[in-house]
Order: C-alpha cells, then sequence, then structure tokens
C-alpha cells in the first residue's frame, strides 16, 4: 500500500467511534479491572503490537501493584486473512501461581488470544482474563460464545482500524475506531 491509497482509505473511511468515547471507554474498564483485580497482584500481558496504545492508555488508570510484560504471537502480519499463529516473543515473566490479564486491541474470532491464553495456563498461571478494546459481534469465535471478559467496544463484522487496530499495517495511530469502506 502506497501512502496515497493509505491516505485515501482514511478518508473514505467510516468512523465508527470517536477518539472521546474510546476513552471513555478505556476509563470504565480501567475501573472494572480495578474493581476485579486489585487484590491478586496480576500480570499483564500487552498482546503487540495491536494492543499497546489500548496498554499504555489503561495502565496509568490501574492504581494498584502489577506487573507488565507483553506478548507477540500474530496470524496476520501485513495481510488482511489469518494464517498459522507465529510467535515473536513469549512472556517472560513467571506466571505460575498468577492471575494474567491478556491485553488485546481486538477479539474477532479469538484464534491468537485463546492460544496466547493456553500457553498462559501451560505456565502455571491460575487465571488467565481478556480485556480487548473492541469485540466484534459475530458467530465465528474458535470457541462459540467466547467473550472477552472486559471489553470496551462492541461492534459489528467489518474490518476495523485505528486506536491500534491496523489495516495492512497501517493507521494503528488513526484516533478513534475506524471501518474500511466497503469491508
Amino acid at each position: 500500500m502506497n501512502i496515497q491509497d493509505a491516505n485515501k482509505m482514511l478518508a473514505e473511511a467510516d468512523l465508527l467511534v470517536t477518539e472521546s468515547a474510546v476513552a471513555q471507554s478505556i476509563n470504565r474498564m480501567a475501573q472494572e479491572i480495578t474493581d476485579q483485580l486489585k487484590d491478586s497482584r496480576p500480570v499483564l500481558l500487552c498482546v503487540m503490537n495491536g494492543g499497546l496504545i489500548f496498554t499504555g492508555q489503561l495502565l496509568t488508570q490501574l492504581v494498584f501493584p502489577l506487573e507488565i510484560d507483553y506478548v507477540h504471537a500474530t496470524r496476520y502480519g501485513h495481510e488482511t486473512n489469518g494464517a498459522s499463529l507465529q510467535w515473536t516473543v513469549r512472556p517472560q515473566l513467571d506466571l505460575k501461581g498468577r492471575t494474567v490479564l491478556l491485553l488485546d486491541d481486538i477479539l474477532d474470532e479469538g484464534v491468537t488470544l485463546a492460544a496466547i491464553a493456553d500457553h498462559c495456563r501451560q505456565q502455571g498461571a491460575v487465571e488467565v482474563l481478556m480485556a480487548v478494546l473492541v469485540e466484534k459481534l459475530h458467530l465465528r469465535k474458535v470457541t462459540p460464545g467466547m467473550r472477552a471478559d472486559f471489553t470496551g467496544i462492541e461492534v459489528g463484522d467489518r474490518f476495523l482500524f485505528g486506536y491500534g487496530l491496523d489495516y495492512k499495517g497501517y493507521w494503528r495511530n488513526a484516533p478513534g475506531i475506524y471501518a474500511v469502506k466497503g469491508l
């Protein structure tokens, strides 16, 4: 994708959720997470690269003891269709006996998050929870009925970008949640 195509795509995209509405959702989630995890000394795992912006904005609102790590596992790369899961970085912290909260940009089909959660359990985590900025509402989840434990925004089944979500590697930095025109 060249710069002209990337700029055209943003100009033609549908803004689904404004930046202020995203911020309000993150504030609400921070309170829900605090209420549930403030006494558990959890490990928070940012799922890179998509979870970076969401995690950064959420963390300063979680005022309780926690440890932070990250994972990098992907099925997409710069493509729009997923393939097999590829690990770049696995968790570095010891997860044995810990509550783990996975932080990601989106729960779509859930294949990546489910695989990361399974890995955390194999490493001895006693509880694995998921917090996602966006959850797509459709019936193609890897496990029927799969839902995140904490969700900021629910949207229909469109191809999204912004606030960590990308389209072919671009526009993770878009200030809001957008849908690609026609997708």
